[in-house]
């Protein structure tokens, strides 16, 4: 680990960006240039003490999941962030496609989207990062690991996963889910983690076995949606995916049309937050 290119590195980056690069509030006249620190930390979800002390040379060796997080905050590009892995004294992961490196195409335009849900995801399902709307429409994905990351695989594996969608719609979701893990399979081949994810749903699931052996393969969003939330109900929303060059990751955005009822239970999202109305509300 080199201390203080690290360091240097942390601090040049962080200057380099601006608050309305990050969709955050310029404020009052800002006495340091660039982002402060304590945004950074925040943006990496980490204490502001231990961002500070590895710009002052004084932190402890970063873990990977750390790295990844500053590569995010920073808005790193590919080979930036792998120059960090380096300095930190790890090795950068192999790939960008396989890895939670967010495209920094991708996290500029979901800085600018705070009144409907977004969220980046990965071929396999993986949000990587979301808004506050869209963690609360479909829940905080940060508290998943493992496989279970996956929403694919949370879909065959866990029951409330289906929650949010109509019954009706469940069967469709299904055929939909095995398609888009077909297409990251045939690009990433068996010893990937989409041929992991295969393997194990095979063994867990029967519903599964039987899509798979369809070989239906299809990379893309259905245009609408019905989700359901559990105080508002049934939400109709139009979709509109942006996929990297390399179709690795995408960032889905659900909107509705104004004036409908969408679109009035989706500014009443945007108060209620994650917070569940109180017994008294009810």
């Amino acid at each position: 680990m080199d201390r203080a290119a690290l360091a240097d590195f942390l601090r040049r980056r962080r200057e380099a960006l601006q608050p309305e690069d990050l969709g955050l509030p310029s404020g009052a006249r800002r006495r340091t240039r660039g982002l402060r620190r304590e945004e950074v930390a925040s943006l990496a979800v980490m204490s502001t003490d231990y961002y500070t002390r590895l710009e002052q040379r004084r932190g402890p060796q970063p873990s990977e999941h750390m790295l990844s997080s500053l590569a995010r905050a920073l808005r790193l590009t590919g080979d930036e962030r792998t120059y960090l892995y380096r300095i930190a004294g790890h090795n950068a992961p192999v790939s960008l496609s396989a890895s939670p490196h967010v495209a920094p195409a991708l996290l500029r335009v979901l800085d600018r989207l705070d009144d409907t849900p977004a969220l980046v995801l990965t071929d396999l399902g993986e949000t990587l990062v979301q808004n506050r709307m869209a963690a609360a429409l479909l829940g905080d994905a940060s508290k998943h690991t493992g496989l279970a990351r996956s929403a694919i695989y949370r879909w065959f594996t866990d029951p409330a996963e289906r929650s949010i969608y109509p019954e009706a719609d469940h069967a469709r979701q299904s055929r939909a889910q095995v398609a888009n893990l077909r297409a990251a399979h045939g690009l990433r081949g068996p010893r990937s983690r989409a041929g992991e994810l295969v393997r194990a749903l095979q063994k867990a699931n029967e519903e599964f076995a039987e899509l798979w052996a369809r070989h239906e393969v299809a990379q893309r969003f259905e245009d609408h949606k019905t989700l359901i939330h559990p105080e508002l109900g049934a939400i109709e929303l139009d979709c509109q995916a942006l996929f990297t060059e390399d179709q690795s990751q995408t960032l889905l955005v659900l909107t509705a049309p104004p004036r409908t009822e969408g679109h009035e239970k989706l500014q009443l999202l945007a108060v209620l937050g994650l917070d569940r109305f109180t017994e008294a509300e009810r």
